[in-house]
C-alpha cells in the first residue's frame, strides 16, 4: 500500500486494474511511465512470478530506466526483479525468436544485422546483380525495403506493382538481398518483428505458451506502434486479455516509421470491454499552455479525447511574435533568451522548429551573443554532411590544390571513382611530392587505370569548369552553379525522395545563408571561415541551458521556456503535408507536442517574409493555420511585434510591407555583385491579395511560368494553398 500512497487517484486505478484489458490514456506530462513502474512493482508486491510479466517500450534507453526504477521499487519492498521481461519490441522478439529457433526455421545462433550491416548487404546485393551503386545507393534502397517489410510487401509484390525499370530493379535487388540474409543465417530489425509474429499466428501451441508465460502485458508509448507490433500484442494477449496499453493519442507523430494513427479505437476493437483510465493531471506545465495545445490538437477528428489540469496553476500568457523576416525572428527569440538567461540562469530554454534546416538563423545570432547552445537530435548546421560537400566544392572551385576538400567530394555523388583508383591518386602524389589536384591531371593523361583514369579526367574537367563560373557569377548564384553543375542537387533530391530525409532544404538553407551574408557585406571568404569555425565541433555538455532541436526530437523532453518557431503554412504544418487531411493532422499533433514542451513559458513566432531557393528576394508566407486554433484570450503580442494576436494581419501577407523589403533586399545585393549581370527578380504579383469565387480572399505566394498558363500558387485563409491557373481562376484584385 505504501506504493500505491505515492500515486494521484487515476494512477492508483491504472496500476490497480490488472485484471483484463485496460487503456490507459495519459496526457503530455500525467505520469504515464510512473504508472507502467508502479503496476510492475504491484504485481511483484502481490506475489506474480517476475517472469509472467512484460513490460514493452521503444527504445533501449527507455527500457534501461523503466528496469532501474522498477528495481528501486521492488528493492523497497524487499524482493527482487531481475526475471521481468522489460525489453523494446525488438529486442522481445529476438529473445522469443531464440527459444523457439527450431519452430521459426531458425538457427539459434542467427545474426542480427544492425543499419551497417544492412547497407552493406544492399550494396552486395546490388553489385551481384551488376546495377550501378549510383543510382542504387545502398542507404535509400534498404529504407525502400524496410518499407515494404512494415507493409507485408514480398519481393515479388514489389515487382508485380512495380512501374518503371528502377522500382523492377529494387524489387530485385529485395530479392536478392533476403537471398544474402538467407545464406547468412541472419535477420533485419524488421525480420524480427515480422518473424516473431508469424511464429505466434502460424504455430498454436507456441502462442498458447507464451500467452500462458506472460500473464500480464505492460506497452508503453502504445500509439507508437505499427501493423506488426499491435498483432503481436493481441497474439500474446491469451484467454486472460491481461493487457495494459498506455500512451498518449495526441502524440503519435511517426507515421513515416510505420506507425498509424487510430492504435487506441483499434485496441478498443480488439478489446471489447477494455477499461479506459484517462491520467489528466499535469505536472509539467501551467494551465495556459495546456489549454493553447488542447485548442489546437482538439481539432483533429476521432479522438477519444481527454482534458489536463494543470497541478502548477494558471501560469502566465502565451506571447506571439511577428517577425519580418527569419533574421528578426532569430534576433527576437535569441535576445528573450538572452535575457531570461539574466534574469534566471539555472532555466532550461529550447528553440524548436519543424526542419532541422531552421537551425541555421538560431545558431549564427547565438554564437555572435556568446551564449552556450546545443543541437539535439543532430548534427549542428555547418557539420551537416551536405552542407561540408557543397562547401567543399565551392573550396575546390577557389583553391583546387585543397587535398581535404577534394577527397571529400571526388566520389560524392559517386562517378565511378574507387578505392583502388583513389589507392592509386595518393601514392602518385605522394611519388611526386605533389598535391592530389596535380596527381590527377598526371593519371588523367596516364591512361593507367582505364575507368579510373577517365573519371578523374571527367572530376578535373567539373572543377576547371566551376572555377572559372566562380570568376563569371556573382557569389550569390554561385552555389546554386555548383550543385547544378556537380549533379550534387540532383542526387540528393534523389535521396531525399528514397529516405524522407531533408537534405535539399539544408542547401536551399545554405543558399539564403550565402544571401544573407552578401547582403551584410561579407565576402566568400567570410563565409567559408564562419563555416570552418563552426564545424570545429563545440563540445555541448548536459549543463548548456539553450537547446536547438526539431519538434520530432522533441518528444519527451521538457523545458521552462519554449520557443516555437517558423509557425507557417509550408513550415508547420510542412508543405509536403498540405492537400491530405490525414497529413495535416499529424502536423498538428506534432504542433501540439512542442508546445506541451513548455513548463513554464511558451512563446511562438513566424516571420512574414523568407527567402525561397532561387529567389534573390523574400517570399511572402501565411501564418499557420494552428495559430488561429488557439483561444484568442490565451495569448497576447510580444513588444515589437508586427501583428497584434487576432488582427486580420496575423493571417494575411502585408503587400506594402513585401515591395520596400524586396527593394531594401535588391538594393543590398546588387551593391554585392557584379552589377553588369542580369540579376534575377521576383515577380511583382507575389504578395497581392485577390479574392477566389470559391476560395474567398487570398494570398499569391508565387507564380509559375509564364505565358498562356501562368500558375499562381495563393493561400486561402479557410482552404490552405492552392495552385490555381491563372485564366481558369477568375481572381480579382482586392
Amino acid at each position: 500500500m505504501a506504493l500505491l500512497d505515492e500515486l494521484n487517484p487515476q494512477q492508483r486505478e491504472a496500476v490497480l486494474a490488472t485484471e483484463g484489458p485496460v487503456l490507459v490514456l495519459a496526457g503530455a506530462g500525467t505520469g504515464k511511465t510512473r504508472v507502467i513502474t508502479y503496476r510492475v512493482a504491484h504485481l511483484i508486491e502481490q506475489g506474480v512470478p517476475g517472469k509472467n510479466i512484460l513490460a514493452v517500450t521503444f527504445t533501449n534507453k527507455a527500457a534501461d530506466q523503466m528496469r532501474q526504477r522498477i528495481g528501486n521499487l521492488v528493492r523497497a519492498s524487499g524482493r527482487g526483479a531481475t526475471d521481468i521481461w522489460i525489453s523494446t519490441f525488438h529486442s522481445f522478439c529476438a529473445r522469443l525468436l531464440r527459444r523457439e529457433a527450431p519452430r521459426a526455421g531458425l538457427p539459434r545462433d542467427f545474426a542480427i544485422y544492425d543499419d551497417d550491416d544492412q547497407a552493406r548487404a544492399v550494396k552486395l546485393a546490388v553489385q551481384n546483380l551488376r546495377l550501378g551503386e549510383k543510382e542504387f545507393t545502398p542507404r535509400a534502397v534498404r529504407d525502400r525495403i524496410s518499407h515494404a517489410k512494415n507493409h507485408n510487401v514480398t519481393p515479388e509484390e514489389m515487382e508485380a506493382e512495380a512501374f518503371d525499370p528502377w522500382n523492377k530493379n529494387v524489387a530485385a535487388i529485395f530479392r536478392e538481398y533476403e537471398e544474402i540474409l538467407r545464406k547468412a543465417s541472419a535477420l533485419d530489425f524488421d525480420d524480427l518483428l515480422l518473424r516473431g509474429v508469424r511464429l505466434l499466428r502460424e504455430h498454436p501451441d507456441a502462442r498458447r505458451y507464451w500467452s500462458e508465460q506472460l500473464r500480464f502485458i505492460q506497452v508503453d508509448e502504445f500509439q507508437d506502434t505499427n501493423a506488426s507490433q499491435e498483432e503481436l500484442v493481441r497474439l500474446l494477449a491469451g484467454k486472460e486479455r491481461n493487457v495494459c496499453v498506455v500512451g498518449d493519442e495526441d502524440q503519435s507523430i511517426y507515421s513515416w516509421r510505420g506507425a498509424v494513427s487510430g492504435n487506441f479505437q483499434r485496441f478498443l476493437e480488439d478489446f471489447p470491454g477494455a477499461r479506459t483510465i484517462r491520467l489528466e493531471e499535469n505536472y509539467r506545465s501551467t494551465q495556459v499552455i495546456l489549454d493553447a495545445a488542447g485548442g489546437v490538437v482538439g481539432h483533429n477528428q476521432k479522438r477519444l479525447g481527454k482534458n489536463l489540469k494543470a497541478m502548477l496553476g494558471a501560469g502566465e500568457l502565451l506571447k506571439f511574435y511577428e517577425a519580418r523576416d527569419a533574421s528578426d525572428e532569430a534576433e527576437y527569440v535569441c535576445g528573450e533568451i538572452t535575457r531570461t538567461l539574466r534574469d534566471d540562469s539555472h532555466a532550461t530554454l529550447a528553440v524548436l522548429y519543424r526542419t532541422a534546416a531552421q537551425s541555421r538563423s538560431f545558431e549564427e545570432t547565438l554564437r555572435r551573443l556568446g551564449v552556450r547552445y546545443r543541437v539535439v537530435g543532430g548534427f549542428s548546421f555547418y557539420q551537416r554532411a551536405e552542407i561540408k560537400d557543397a562547401l567543399a566544392y565551392i573550396r575546390l572551385a577557389l583553391h583546387a590544390d585543397d587535398n581535404i576538400a577534394l577527397l571529400r567530394v571526388l566520389n560524392v555523388p559517386p562517378r565511378g571513382i574507387g578505392r583502388v583508383t583513389v589507392d592509386a591518386l595518393q601514392e602518385t602524389a605522394r611519388e611526386f611530392n605533389e598535391s592530389l589536384w596535380q596527381a590527377i591531371a598526371r593519371l588523367a593523361a596516364s591512361g593507367k587505370g582505364r575507368g579510373g583514369s577517365a573519371a578523374l579526367g571527367a572530376f578535373r574537367e567539373m572543377i576547371l569548369k566551376l572555377a572559372k563560373d566562380a570568376q563569371e557569377h556573382p557569389v550569390g548564384e554561385l552555389i546554386e552553379v555548383v550543385l547544378s553543375a556537380t549533379g550534387y542537387l540532383d542526387w540528393v533530391e534523389q535521396q531525399d525522395r528514397l529516405d524522407h530525409s531533408s537534405r535539399t532544404e539544408n542547401l536551399r538553407e545554405l543558399s539564403n545563408a550565402l544571401a544573407d551574408a552578401i547582403e551584410a557585406g561579407q565576402t566568400l571568404e567570410d563565409v567559408l571561415d564562419r563555416a570552418a569555425l563552426v564545424s570545429d565541433a563545440d563540445e555541448f555538455d548536459e549543463s548548456v541551458p539553450v537547446s536547438l532541436i526539431t519538434l520530432h526530437s522533441a518528444k519527451g523532453l521538457e523545458f521552462d521556456h519554449v520557443f516555437l518557431a517558423g509557425l507557417e503554412e509550408g513550415l508547420l504544418p510542412h508543405g509536403r503535408s498540405l492537400g491530405s487531411d490525414e497529413s495535416i493532422e499529424e502536423e498538428r499533433r506534432l504542433c501540439y507536442v512542442g508546445m506541451t514542451r513548455a513548463k513554464r513559458t511558451l512563446t511562438l513566432s513566424r516571420a512574414i517574409y523568407r527567402r525561397t531557393w532561387g529567389d534573390s528576394g523574400l517570399s511572402a508566407s501565411t501564418p499557420s493555420r494552428f495559430l488561429a486554433e488557439i483561444p484568442a484570450d490565451l495569448v497576447e503580442a510580444a513588444s515589437g511585434s508586427l501583428a497584434e494576436p487576432g488582427e486580420s494581419r496575423r493571417y494575411e501577407p502585408d503587400p506594402e510591407f513585401y515591395e520596400s523589403e524586396f527593394r531594401r533586399v535588391n538594393r543590398a545585393a546588387l551593391r554585392s555583385i557584379d552589377t553588369k549581370k542580369t540579376k534575377k527578380t521576383s515577380n511583382p504579383l507575389i504578395g497581392t491579395r485577390v479574392r477566389h469565387p470559391t476560395y474567398g480572399v487570398g494570398t499569391i505566394l508565387n507564380v509559375e511560368d509564364d505565358g498562356n498558363d501562368r500558375r499562381l500558387v495563393v493561400s486561402f485563409a479557410d482552404y490552405g494553398t492552392k495552385k490555381l491557373i491563372e485564366r481558369y481562376a477568375h481572381l480579382e484584385a482586392v
